[in-house]
């Protein structure tokens, strides 16, 4: 009756000695709710210790969850259906997070998209996610890849930003806080890919579904410690130590950490309430792969078959709604 009444766990206990849980992700901003959970002791509440794994590209990335090197990847979940649908592997997207927060950058002497004709975009893999909604974006404008421009698939964020130093790298799309570090270095903004594109459901979560059902109570109890860390970065009262962490994680100036911040609190934007899933930017992601990939004929298909939002429903009731204890720890200077 108490746990009901502070609006905490209603589950089975967490086991005595927390289970590791492999972990992989992209060094970006949109994952700074991994650390808060961790570091205001989310994820050990819970019985869980995370070991994450950063990844260089995306492409690792899903071999590495096929594989079995990990258990669970938080990206775009675009790449959970190039895993379904491209490689045949039985992958199933459990969360999601946030709106992709990405911009269209480019060499600061190109002041449109036009003048990216005979130029290269710089992206991470060729036919997922991102890469896919900037091909869009380029094609509304009138230039189609491999005949108006190059693609030029890099890898993760840092090593597209390394690719401005030079003239091939003129455009790629660009998250916080490396889209705020890349302007400070004089790249020109066109524009947010909300306002280009629209709705978009980007980072998530996603597993192989078999190692779901089989520990279906230890995913439900990361997923409940991931909702907490999703809830004490959009708690206003916590801007001071979300701001902290990510200075430390990412060894962000002062300056770029709170702009960082802003776009991460910014609806439609950056994150979701409670990180959960948005089905309407999900059918988007659908639609704009059928358009561009040519995928299922071209017509999207419903989203049910890739998704399963039933361990984040259990998740949500045993996730503490607790801000006045949680806010009892600080960050660590």
């Amino acid at each position: 009756a108490l746990a009901m009444l502070a609006g905490c766990a209603t589950e089975p206990p967490p086991p005595a000695e927390p289970t590791t849980v492999r972990v992989n992700i992209f060094r970006t901003s949109s994952n700074i709710h991994l650390f808060m959970a961790m570091e205001r002791g989310s994820f050990a509440r819970h019985g869980i210790r995370p070991e994450i794994q950063f990844t260089p590209n995306s492409t690792a990335q899903r071999n590495g969850l096929a594989a079995g090197k990990f258990a669970i990847a938080h990206a775009a979940v675009d790449n959970a259906v190039a895993m379904i649908e491209v490689a045949k592997h039985d992958v199933v997207i459990v969360s999601g997070g946030d709106g992709g927060m990405n911009w269209v950058l480019v060499r600061p002497e190109i002041t449109s998209i036009a003048q990216l004709r005979g130029r290269t975009y710089v992206v991470d893999a060729p036919n997922t996610a991102y890469a896919l909604m900037g091909r869009k974006i380029l094609k509304d404008a009138g230039l189609v890849d491999g005949k108006d421009y190059k693609l030029n698939p890099l890898g993760g964020a840092d090593l597209r930003v390394k690719a401005f130093d030079t003239p091939d790298g003129a455009a790629t799309l660009l998250n916080p806080p490396w889209s705020n570090i890349l302007r400070e270095r004089g790249a020109r903004s066109l524009g947010r890919t909300l306002d280009l594109f629209g709705p978009y459901q980007a980072g998530g979560m996603f597993v192989m579904r078999n190692w779901a059902k089989s520990n279906e109570g230890l995913l439900v109890r990361y997923l409940a410690a991931y909702i907490e860390g999703c809830r004490a970065v959009q708690d206003p009262a916590n801007r001071t130590q979300t701001i902290a962490l990510l200075q430390k994680v990412f060894e962000l100036s002062q300056r770029i950490a709170e702009e960082t911040y802003t776009e991460l609190l910014t609806p439609g934007h950056g994150m979701s309430k409670d990180c959960a899933f948005d089905l309407p930017g999900f059918r988007n992601v659908l639609a704009l792969r059928a358009e561009m990939e040519g995928q299922w004929g071209g017509k999207p298909p419903a989203p049910d078959r890739f998704i399963d939002l039933s361990y984040f429903a259990r998740a949500l009731r045993i996730a503490r709604r607790c801000p006045r204890r949680d806010r009892t720890r600080r960050a660590a200077p």
